[in-house]
């Protein structure tokens, strides 16, 4: 195994890592649980699992594996802050798609190669690719990585 296996190796670790940590965080709150707040008045626990499956689903095409399968949830969760709308996704329609969104990552992970992490992702040009060819696709999982990091940690404050 070469660097670049070692560096695409250690990025999907993490990845999973916290993935595995939103899951057991997320995955085993109840419908009222879900509904706090991570602080008075300040986002719910299920607006930040809500906004992790919309960016998160934002990947799939950004990273060419594929169309995004859950474009409405950045409505509720992307674009207006939580509490703004009453019609929002559910807390069974998020633990789905959260589901659905990480199984076809991780299955179009699987399928990379070095050199297919090393190419330019989808928001950015050739032209800008040539000038700076750090903005690439392992760059995306790494920035997601600490994204979904750092909104594990705001959820941590909304637990019991």
């Amino acid at each position: 195994m070469g660097n670049e296996d070692s560096y695409v190796a250690l990025g999907l670790k993490t990845w999973n890592t916290q993935i595995d940590r939103a899951d057991k965080l997320f995955g085993g709150l109840s419908s009222d649980e879900i509904l706090r707040e991570i602080a008075p008045g300040r986002n719910r626990l299920l607006y930040l699992w809500g906004h992790l499956t919309a960016v998160h689903d934002a990947m799939l095409p950004l990273l060419l594996l594929g169309e995004r399968l859950h474009p409405e949830f950045d409505v509720a969760f992307i674009s207006n802050p939580d509490k703004s709308r009453a019609d929002i996704p559910s807390h069974e329609q998020v633990r789905r798609a959260w589901n659905v969104v990480n199984a076809e990552l991780r299955k179009g992970f699987e399928k990379m190669s070095w050199s297919d992490w090393g190419q330019r992702h989808s928001a950015v040009s050739e032209e800008d690719f040539a000038k700076d060819p750090s903005r690439n696709r392992f760059a995306v999982l790494l920035s997601r990585t600490n994204h979904l990091s750092y909104h594990l940690g705001q959820a941590m404050l909304g637990r019991k």
